[in-house]
């Protein structure tokens, strides 16, 4: 246990300093292999580490699905996206926040991306609010709130990280994730109509649109709904297996480019690039995780610290809720892959010994995760929103996001009392 402590206080520093979060956790993982079993041992397996991950087929969904996010944005899908959503929801109260919600939940079903969703719907749909007499703390704290509807309705970086750490069937935590985020939409708009309620000084102008508009609005956005319908249909039925889905989304999303003409070479590179650049940052990332995973199990940690949680007595549900805090904690200093990438290997243990389903914690995880991407004094998202909108203040923006926090709670806790929220569609599958 005080090998075990020294190496977390030793990369929470190393993190805290400034070194990449995979060399981090690769560097304290070989040292404290080391120290139990010798300097050519550890580097035998940190050497087997980098091949069977650098090997591994299931991490081949990542890239794969961050380029069809890629090639879709290149459509210029998000434009038509919003544009539908703003004819449907404009009549509302604060029908342009409803609209921007809706379209961030659409692209999030696309993407896969907290940051991506909220950078790109931040270019679409903020300029056209402020248009309409938004305030635009407000304006972008709603777009910052509705880029983590991105990583929890499928693709989702975070749950393919996850599954592959835990070996948990990634196609079934994508369908866990699908209820749960259609539900923390739709409490993200119901915060929406509160502020519009009690605060209508918000909220701009409505726009109106005829039945006839919003139907013709709809063909914009069909091929897209016809690629998650098919992509992700295929994978429900055990048709695709999740690689093989995001290859067949990629080739799907660069058809609908070449059909709206935006598949130009330029396009296509900068795709390529995002994707590759994206892969490059995680794949550290997950061989120092295994390395320092390795170190962990040395210590003999894991076991030790579910020992320790059963001789609490307390019941699954408050050690679920116990950890959540622990994630909350940690949001104030470290991102969601990297929070993913520490507690893992220690909580998953814990889980597993409790008899809890791992698909059930994993959606847990992301939704504590997201709420982490809008909480000071991080909040990744924010400040995404921010570097874009640099005249609105940054606390403004936490003021203004507060709403959606709580929603965000609401949701959290919703998962955790009825776990057939996230766990009926997944029983269904083959």
């Amino acid at each position: 246990m005080l090998i075990a402590s020294i190496g977390f206080a030793v990369l929470f520093l190393l993190a805290l300093a400034g070194l990449p979060l995979g060399f981090a956790m690769a560097a304290v993982g070989l040292l404290g292999f080391a120290w139990f079993r010798g300097f050519e041992p550890a580097l035998a397996m940190a050497a087997q580490q980098v091949v069977d991950l650098g090997m591994n087929y299931g991490l081949s969904v990542i890239p794969l699905f961050v380029l069809m996010g890629s090639f879709i944005f290149k459509a210029g899908v998000a434009d038509e996206l919003f544009g539908t959503a703003q004819r449907w929801f404009g009549g509302l109260r604060g029908g342009l926040a409803h609209a921007s919600l809706g379209a961030c939940a659409g692209f999030g079903a696309v993407c896969g991306s907290s940051l991506a969703t909220a950078a790109t719907m931040t270019r679409v749909a903020v300029p056209e609010m402020r248009r309409h007499g938004y305030d635009p703390a407000f304006a972008g704290a709603t777009i910052a709130a509705g880029g983590t509807i991105g990583i929890l309705i499928p693709p989702s970086v975070p749950m393919v990280i996850y599954g592959i750490l835990t070996e948990t069937d990634i196609g079934k935590l994508f369908a866990a994730g699908v209820i749960p985020g259609l539900l923390l939409t739709a409490l993200y708009m119901a915060n929406v109509w509160v502020k519009a309620r009690f605060q209508p000084a918000l909220m701009g102008t409505r726009t109106s649109a005829s039945w006839g508009e919003r139907l013709v609005a709809l063909r914009g956005i069909l091929p897209t709904l016809l690629l998650f319908l098919f992509v992700f249909g295929g994978l429900y039925v055990g048709v695709f297996t999740p690689t093989e889905s995001a290859g067949v989304g990629s080739v799907g999303a660069l058809l609908i480019m070449a059909l709206r003409r935006r598949a130009t070479l330029k396009a296509m590179r900068e795709a390529l690039q995002e994707s590759v650049d994206i892969t490059a940052i995680l794949l550290p990332v997950t061989i120092g995780a295994a390395i320092f995973t390795n170190f962990l199990t040395m210590t003999g940690l894991t076991q030790q610290a579910a020992d320790w949680v059963q001789s609490l007595h307390m019941s699954p549900v408050g050690v679920v809720l116990l950890m959540c805090g622990v994630y909350i904690a940690l949001g104030c200093v470290f991102d969601g892959l990297a929070m993913i990438f520490l507690t893992i290997p220690v909580f998953f243990p814990i889980v597993v010994g409790l008899g809890l389903d791992p698909i059930w914690f994993g959606v847990i995880v992301v939704i504590v995760v997201e709420m982490g991407l809008i909480t000071p004094p991080m909040g990744m998202n924010v400040f995404v929103v921010k570097g874009l909108l640099p005249e609105v203040g940054t606390w403004r923006m936490f003021a203004s996001i507060g709403g959606f926090v709580v929603a965000a709670t609401i949701c959290l806790l919703l998962v955790i009392w009825l776990p057939q929220l996230s766990l009926w569609l997944p029983s269904m599958m083959r």
